[in-house]
């Protein structure tokens, strides 16, 4: 590790900032994981289109298809392919908690920056917070590593503003990846941006976020990888522009990309958020690949209509 556990907190608020993105794994014919296309693609990202950290192996990554080996693989590529270049965090999420533990472990021994845990389905449970304190305390005690939460309609709950602040006095606990509404995520800026770093994936929120809330964190989706390239790097030329607060040229810039987006969200099956990102990769150069089992693969007919939303899109490749 490149901090220590009473460090976190300070190493995450001085290098814990700019454009991430969520990485996607790639599946080859035979459905394993495509190492070198894996490498293809952060090497592409890092140098191109100068992302600045991964979360590494989470829902886009589809960790839940994946094997603990194969997600300790994914991790141990990340972290090597971003050496000195981009940061990590890497996704540790899982209903077993020895998974968790052992995933943690993991990512603090191959010197991951950071790690990020889901908080878990929890059935039955009426009053939540209790039982949420109890096992970020545990998460923080048992490990060093820097540790980020995350709330996100798929645990069947929101997380809480309050809930959330209260969790952030844990000594490692450095982040929040917080898919809420925006006056929740707001709201938890306003509590506790003195101790954890407050982000949201939503990139059509990006500007308004670093605008109105001082964010310096996009933590964050796939849009860094798929709409831009190496000749249009539109959403890092608006975030860069923002972050100097050149608000008005920013807007311009941001609001460019909306053809982009339209194409991109009006190509989407509703039932294929995988299958299309990757194939949107695919049409970029990127390694896109399979996607694995229970998510359903694209059509020809589907593939035609993205092929055509993404000609119009107005992206330069």
């Amino acid at each position: 590790m490149k901090y220590s556990k009473k460090e976190a907190k300070e190493y995450a608020f001085q290098n814990m900032k700019g454009i991430w993105a969520a990485a996607l794994n790639p599946f080859d014919e035979e459905l394993s994981l495509d190492e070198r296309g894996l490498r293809s693609n952060l090497r592409h990202w890092i140098d191109d289109l100068e992302i600045d950290g991964f979360f590494v192996t989470g829902k886009q990554g589809e960790f839940f298809s994946m094997s603990i080996e194969e997600r300790k693989k994914s991790f141990l590529i990340a972290v090597d392919e971003c050496y000195g270049k981009a940061q990590t965090i890497v996704s540790c999420s899982d209903q077993n908690f020895d998974t968790v533990m052992e995933l943690g472990k993991y990512a603090e021994n191959i010197g991951a920056d950071y790690i990020v845990v889901h908080a878990p389905v929890l059935n039955f449970v009426s009053d939540r917070a209790e039982v949420l304190k109890n096992y970020y305390s545990e998460l923080s005690s048992k490990l060093n590593i820097g540790i980020a939460m995350w709330s996100h309609p798929d645990s069947g709950y929101l997380m809480e503003p309050e809930l959330c602040n209260e969790i952030a006095n844990l000594e490692n606990i450095v982040a929040i990846k917080y898919s809420v509404p925006r006056d929740m995520y707001k709201k938890l800026t306003t509590l506790a941006n003195d101790r954890i770093i407050v982000s949201t994936a939503s990139e059509s929120d990006w500007y308004e976020n670093i605008v109105e809330l001082d964010w310096k964190l996009y933590l964050c989706s796939s849009p860094p990888f798929l709409i831009q390239t190496k000749n249009d790097k539109r959403m890092k030329k608006y975030t860069d522009l923002a972050f100097n607060k050149n608000f008005k040229e920013a807007k311009v810039v941001r609001d460019s990309l909306d053809t982009v987006r339209k194409a991109f969200h009006s190509s989407k099956p509703e039932s294929k958020p995988h299958a299309h990102q990757k194939y949107w990769q695919e049409l970029l150069g990127q390694v896109g690949g399979r996607t694995r089992f229970p998510n359903l693969e694209l059509t020809d007919e589907e593939k035609n209509r993205i092929k055509h939303a993404f000609n119009v899109s107005g992206l330069i490749k």
